[in-house]
């Protein structure tokens, strides 16, 4: 007996998505937030996130109608928890009865519980172990293969929601276009005529060292005639000098006290993106800009870009494979075919 997909059944007016991450994270969740939108186009959608993905859910009001600051939980690693404000949260969120309320976090172990606190008439998320599906619930298990977007799209589409395309997105707004250009920081730079290195990320241990960046930088600017510009928050001016001081030709040192959306503005007129495995690599997805990322702890088939022509991703996690970046920064500048490949499924990895 044919049974209506799980979203259709439950008809619900009213969705809390839990997704508490950062930047590059919440970015890989944009198709399952497209396909859930889709398929709920006149439902209220809200997030629960950290405080930080204010902007985010401002970023994609197609997708999103609100967003409900997380305080923490003891066992998530993303913020000290504010004890203070948990039963409140709690309270508040259960007093707007949603009608579903969906884990979009990961795999359950610790998300599943914060998500049933809820009080929502229904619950859909990932689990660990086999699938568990009733009337009032259906929790999916955990994918342990596909890239990031690839597995919460993969739960959108089980609860009965259509794809809408697996491509991320950063749209852009005008304000980040006048607060780009208020900074002074493109007075001098030309569209299509710089390249962006993008030394930082959350944690050091992540970062490609900075003569590196320096080296292939320096190589890519005598080559192609192209400006270097350094990108990074106004934390990471200590990295984007560490570069500068390594360096040949004198980059523009980008990292300043300006927002996300400034910096992908500054983004979007580079030719190139060189960066670790960090959120600014799924910015650059989402804009559609050549990069070569630099992988050295993180599960790279789960991280990695699913365009890995136009996003070469590299694992060097000994600081070895300079000469490989750099040949793959050229293949992208000049449109060439890469020379040497691995293929990991479909798709190359280096």
């Amino acid at each position: 007996m044919y049974r209506r997909p799980f979203l259709q059944r439950t008809a619900p007016s009213s969705v809390v998505v839990f997704r508490a991450l950062q930047l590059g994270d919440m970015l890989c969740a944009v198709p399952a937030l497209r396909a859930l939108r889709n398929a709920l186009p006149r439902a209220h959608i809200a997030l629960v996130g950290l405080p930080w993905a204010q902007q985010f859910a401002e970023r994609f009001p197609g997708y999103l109608d609100e967003f409900i600051p997380f305080p923490g939980h003891p066992l998530l690693p993303e913020q000290p928890v504010r004890h203070e404000a948990l039963a409140s949260f709690y309270a508040g969120v259960c007093a707007r009865q949603f009608a579903l309320a969906i884990q979009l976090h990961g795999s359950g172990d610790v998300s599943n519980d914060i998500v049933s606190g809820f009080g929502a008439d229904v619950m859909a998320g990932f689990c660990r172990g086999e699938a568990v599906v009733r009337e009032r619930a259906m929790m999916l298990s955990y994918p342990d293969t596909g890239t990031e977007p690839e597995r919460l799209l993969a739960l959108m589409t089980q609860l009965g929601a259509d794809p809408a395309g697996e491509q991320l997105e950063f749209p852009l707004s005008r304000h980040d276009e006048d607060e780009l250009a208020a900074s002074g920081i493109v007075r001098d730079l030309a569209e299509g005529r710089y390249f962006c290195i993008h030394p930082g990320a959350r944690h050091r241990d992540k970062c490609w060292p900075a003569a590196h960046f320096a080296d292939v930088g320096d190589r890519i600017a005598t080559e192609f005639g192209l400006r270097p510009v350094l990108t990074g928050s106004a934390a990471e001016a200590d990295l984007t000098a560490d570069v500068a001081a390594h360096m040949r030709h004198e980059p523009l040192n980008a990292a300043a006290p300006i927002s996300i959306g400034a910096m992908a503005v500054l983004l979007r007129g580079a030719r190139l993106l060189l960066c670790n495995d960090t959120g600014v690599s799924h910015i650059a997805a989402g804009l559609k800009l050549k990069s070569v990322v630099i992988f050295n702890k993180a599960d790279i088939a789960r991280w990695a870009p699913l365009d890995r022509l136009t996003h070469r991703c590299i694992w060097d996690p000994t600081a070895e494979r300079a000469a490989m970046v750099l040949q793959h920064a050229r293949a992208l500048l000049s449109g060439t075919a890469p020379s040497r490949q691995r293929s990991v499924g479909m798709w190359p990895y280096w």
